[in-house]
């Protein structure tokens, strides 16, 4: 599937509208097996802030964050739906669920990677100073 350029997604309901600008497709797709991750079982595929926009009911959109209170995790208030987070590894990135994307099938991706988020580098006592 060609998902380079311009794409539109939602959330379940439709409350929640973006925008996401994917010029080269879809690059480092993954997994998580952290709490939460591991529990929404979503696939993700990282972007920079600026190449995510929320175009349609952001005021619907619940922010939910736990653990270090870096990451935060974006829901749609009404559907229930994840559709996106600001990364605690890279707060300059958003991760976004691919299967909210128009027209992806997140079961076509065939295998995808899975990161150890149990054992989070931001968590490690000897990681060097991050945000």
């Amino acid at each position: 599937m060609d998902v380079r350029g311009l794409n539109q997604g939602a959330c379940h309901c439709g409350s929640v509208q973006f925008e996401i600008e994917l010029p080269n497709g879809f690059e480092e797709l993954s997994r998580c097996n952290c709490s939460m991750c591991s529990r929404r079982g979503a696939v993700v595929t990282p972007v920079p802030m600026s190449a995510f926009k929320v175009v349609h009911g952001e005021e619907n959109l619940s922010l939910y964050q736990f653990g270090t209170k870096t990451a935060e995790h974006y829901f749609c208030s009404i559907c229930g739906i994840y559709t996106h987070h600001r990364r605690r590894s890279n707060p300059n990135q958003f991760s976004v669920n691919v299967a909210c994307i128009k027209g992806v099938d997140p079961f076509e991706l065939g295998t995808i990677p899975s990161i150890n988020g149990i054992n989070h580098s931001c968590d490690r006592s000897d990681r060097r100073t991050r945000l």
